[in-house]
């Protein structure tokens, strides 16, 4: 039996071809709502859901997260700077409207709400997150993503709610390297002082804030 997630990867694979004939479309006004939309529910659906709520927890929600974050994103698929193969590809026949149009998109969108599990983790991880770890020099990841997981319009993104399965494997992916594309290395140099229990603890308790 094919697992749910690998088939969605299939299908959006499948899918690629009527990207390609989005992109010989004209688009006029900029990028549009509506021009995000058709992509998306044509495209993006198959991992992310078509409203950016996805169902499956190694791919992150896309509802309500800053467009310019998912705009730039978006851009280092497309170059190659943040590795996945299948975003690579699928960035790759995008262009840079047809880019802000889907950010602009899932940005518009009403990000459904996630829960932590493990009372002890969550706990764990909101003293993190709260106030870091001063003998670990982790500082505390709402002086940059906000109380509530929100985040900065044009500085740093909204993780609230967020997967927390996802949330782990990037904090992982941070502290090898094997994600680089954070600006100065931040996001690499505080998950690299970061263990794994830590990482988990985290992850829960951000699935949970609102």
């Amino acid at each position: 039996m094919v697992r749910p997630e690998i088939k969605m990867i299939m299908t959006g694979l499948l899918m690629m071809p009527i990207l390609v004939w989005a992109n010989s479309m004209p688009m006029t006004g900029g990028a549009s709502l509506q021009k995000g939309q058709q992509i998306a529910s044509q495209v993006c659906a198959a991992c992310h859901g078509a409203d950016g709520n996805s169902v499956v927890s190694i791919y992150p929600k896309l509802a309500g997260q800053h467009s310019d974050y998912l705009y730039r994103q978006l851009i280092d698929f497309k170059s190659g700077k943040r590795l996945n193969p299948i975003m690579n590809g699928m960035a790759a026949t995008l262009t840079d409207a047809q880019m802000r149009a889907l950010a602009d998109y899932f940005s518009s969108q009403v990000v459904h709400p996630g829960v932590g599990h493990g009372h002890r983790l969550v706990s764990f991880g909101k003293s993190i997150y709260r106030a870091g770890d001063k003998d670990s020099g982790i500082p505390a990841c709402m002086a940059c993503h906000g109380p509530t997981g929100a985040g900065i319009p044009g500085e740093f993104p909204r993780l609230g709610a967020q997967h927390a399965a996802y949330i782990y494997a990037q904090l992982k992916a941070f502290s090898t390297g094997q994600r680089a594309n954070d600006p100065n290395k931040m996001m690499r140099d505080i998950a690299s002082r970061m263990s794994d229990a830590q990482m988990q603890a985290v992850a829960q308790y951000i699935a949970g804030l609102h």
